[in-house]
């Protein structure tokens, strides 16, 4: 059998015959990929794809991608496309990524009046982890001040998980002890492993479903945005696009992290690099 036409294992452990995900229909998901998220899929990552739906076309009785390919086009399945899009996004994360980019944030904040309101966003916060961290450093920098966070993420599937900010334990693992200690809850009896996020904290911060290929509704400002991780799935016309829908909300003098893999290079955006992935707008 090909990489992409092999046997899968399911839950109960037997093993079924994968359906083969042919070149032809994956350029097709591709193509969707692309134009719904902006996600370049390298050609690649067919295998990837083909084991990620598997499980899915078995739910829906399919027995050809080219099936799944029909339905997803009807008007009607909306929910469908977006389950799709679930799948084909790539969501590892975890708490407290890149310690240092949280250790500057606290400092950006000591600067701060405290008695000034501080808006921030986590651009592409997949599963929770990214904004509770901010949310942790920010309690940890200003206490219950006027501060709020935004965590936004195109996958359904993952915003509902970062609401209901429950977590295995070793998804916190590089945590600061004390951080761990005041602001998450350890599960008992049915949920031992598990721990989570303190209620205080969470009302400190939003979730929503959001596509960074559009701009946010209203264009709130923000004093900092964490960009982080996601644009190296972007073409440069698609960085290009996103660039300027975040900057667009940023106030001025607010402040833009991106990963320490990622960079800014070619891309027209008006910020200033005050050190290696942190940059700032320019005050007015």
């Amino acid at each position: 059998m090909s990489a992409v036409a092999s046997a899968v294992q399911t839950e109960s452990g037997s093993l079924v015959e994968a359906v083969r995900l042919r070149e032809h229909e994956f350029d097709r998901l591709r193509r969707f990929i692309y134009e719904r998220a902006g996600i370049s899929l390298a050609p690649h990552k067919r295998q990837m794809a083909s084991a990620r739906l598997q499980r899915r076309l078995r739910s829906l009785g399919l027995r050809s991608f080219e099936a799944y390919l029909r339905l997803l086009s009807e008007p009607n399945q909306h929910h469908e496309r977006q389950h799709l899009v679930d799948l084909l996004t790539t969501n590892e994360t975890y708490f407290y990524r890149e310690p240092v980019h949280f250790e500057h944030l606290q400092e950006l904040v000591r600067e701060r009046d405290r008695n000034q309101a501080c808006r921030i966003w986590s651009a592409a916060c997949s599963s929770g982890e990214e904004p509770y961290t901010l949310a942790m450093a920010m309690a940890e920098t200003l206490g219950m001040g006027d501060w709020k966070v935004l965590g936004t993420d195109i996958s359904a599937r993952m915003v509902e998980t970062a609401r209901r900010g429950l977590y295995r334990l070793d998804r916190v693992k590089r945590l600061p002890t004390s951080w761990l200690t005041k602001y998450c809850l350890k599960g008992v009896r049915v949920q031992a492993g598990n721990l989570l996020i303190d209620p205080r904290l969470q009302a400190r911060v939003h979730f929503e479903q959001h596509n960074l290929k559009q701009p946010l509704p209203h264009e709130p400002a923000f004093d900092i945005v964490f960009l982080r991780n996601v644009l190296i799935y972007f073409d440069l016309p698609t960085k290009q696009l996103v660039i300027d829908h975040v900057t667009r909300t940023l106030r001025p003098g607010g402040y833009l992290f991106i990963s320490h893999v990622e960079s800014l290079h070619g891309l027209q955006n008006g910020l200033k690099m005050i050190r290696p992935s942190i940059f700032r707008k320019p005050p007015i």
